[in-house]
């Protein structure tokens, strides 16, 4: 009997143990598969039409943010397979996104393509590249964005619809001129003047004191900005290595004197909306499993994402919405998040979507947001997780999310976790 029973207990360690090595083995597995980002890096963020990249293409800066990471990487170009550019403005700009990949030193074999999802398209050119990783469809690939509103701004050219599209139900809000949308936020949800003019030197606070930290250094790329003559003709290349859209003396008093932008009586001005800029950003993605069996750093694990559609006319709580479906996703409440990167696309609906979803607010853009960096539409998603990544890692590790609101009615959130 004695033996007996050494031997049943003998054999339940051992059972014991293989159960421990199969559940180990099986979590291992799990976490091979999971997306990861090996870099994450972005230009300076330049004024529109005035600012230090007014005579620089966007094909230019997206060269430069495309060989920072595959150099910030360590592997060549031609081990990239494919990558997806977020681009809002500018037209046809898939054949643009071609040509600066060449500019890059990627040769033919390395894929192109674009995607507009408005300010959003950053992000969504990440998560359309996590989307290939997944599947099986590429290894390595980049999501990036891009936008030059120097070249072309908000407005310039026509939309075109078919009169049946009017006749459908809530429709017409699609046309809803973007400063409208953030004074309807503002209305309907009773954000003050006061509260929006807050956030924004808040904004210019933050980021100022970041810039002059230096904690912007890890993610920014020195990037070339071409100078012309009186003709026209390239004069000069200088290298720029800072943003410069940041006011550090702002105050809410002198934003208090700033009249509104959009309509009589209303509280959204160009003191508390997000600047119109240049930038380039790009974010280098593969699998754990391809990152450790080619040695590569892994910056940080994708955990979750997630869209939404609202209202087109209250289109700026669209993160109130993405963000609890990203956070389910991924098992997290809000208060499990260190970081958010919230777009400033107006303090009127940023302020909204901060305080509906009862998130601290010193967890929200610890470097400044839109507001004081700027806004390149198709580069901020790709921007927000480059800032978010390196904010984490400076930090020991962490949670984030990266949400934004999207013109005609969206938000999209991702949730980030960069390991301790």
């Amino acid at each position: 009997i004695h033996l007996a029973r050494s031997i049943m207990e003998r054999t339940k360690t051992v059972l014991s143990h293989l159960t421990q090595r199969t559940a180990s083995a099986a979590v291992a597995a799990t976490e091979d598969e999971d997306i990861v980002i090996v870099s994450a890096l972005r230009t300076p963020i330049g004024r529109a039409k005035r600012g230090m990249f007014k005579n620089t293409t966007a094909d230019d800066l997206l060269a430069t943010v495309l060989d920072g990471v595959v150099k910030d990487a360590g592997i060549q170009p031609n081990q990239v397979q494919d990558i997806c550019v977020g681009n809002v403005l500018l037209d046809n700009f898939a054949v643009n996104a071609r040509g600066a990949q060449f500019v890059a030193g990627y040769d033919y074999n390395t894929s192109v393509n674009t995607v507009n999802r408005q300010c959003s398209s950053g992000l969504q050119a990440v998560l359309n590249i996590a989307g290939e990783l997944k599947s099986g469809m590429i290894d390595i690939g980049i999501g990036a964005g891009v936008e030059s509103m120097s070249s072309k701004g908000m407005g310039d050219g026509d939309l075109k619809f078919s009169d049946k599209v009017f006749e459908a139900e809530g429709a017409e809000d699609l046309l809803t001129p973007m400063g409208i949308t953030s004074e309807n936020v503002a209305e309907k949800y009773g954000v003050t003047r006061a509260e929006q003019d807050a956030m924004a030197v808040d904004s210019h606070r933050k980021a100022a004191a970041a810039q002059a930290s230096g904690r912007f250094r890890s993610e920014i790329v020195p990037t070339e900005a071409v100078q012309v003559d009186e003709d026209g003709d390239v004069a000069d290349r200088i290298v720029v290595t800072e943003d410069e859209s940041i006011r550090a003396q702002s105050t809410v008093e002198s934003l208090a004197k700033l009249k509104p932008s959009f309509k009589p009586g209303g509280s959204t001005t160009a003191g508390n909306s997000s600047q119109v800029s240049d930038g380039a950003a790009a974010v280098l993605m593969t699998k754990r499993s391809t990152a450790k069996r080619l040695g590569l750093p892994i910056l940080a694990t994708l955990r979750s994402s997630a869209v939404a559609g609202v209202p087109p006319g209250i289109m700026g709580i669209g993160p109130a919405v993405a963000i609890p479906q990203a956070l389910q996703k991924a098992g997290l409440g809000v208060h499990d998040i260190d970081v958010y990167e919230i777009n400033e696309a107006f303090a009127s609906q940023a302020a909204y979507c901060v305080k509906q979803l009862g998130i601290p607010m010193e967890r929200v853009n610890p470097l400044g947001g839109a507001i004081a960096l700027g806004h390149p539409l198709g580069c901020t998603g790709s921007r927000q997780i480059a800032t978010l990544c390196h904010e984490l890692k400076r930090r020991g590790g962490g949670k984030g999310v990266v949400s934004m609101c999207i013109g005609t009615g969206m938000g999209l959130a991702a949730v980030f976790e960069v390991a301790n």
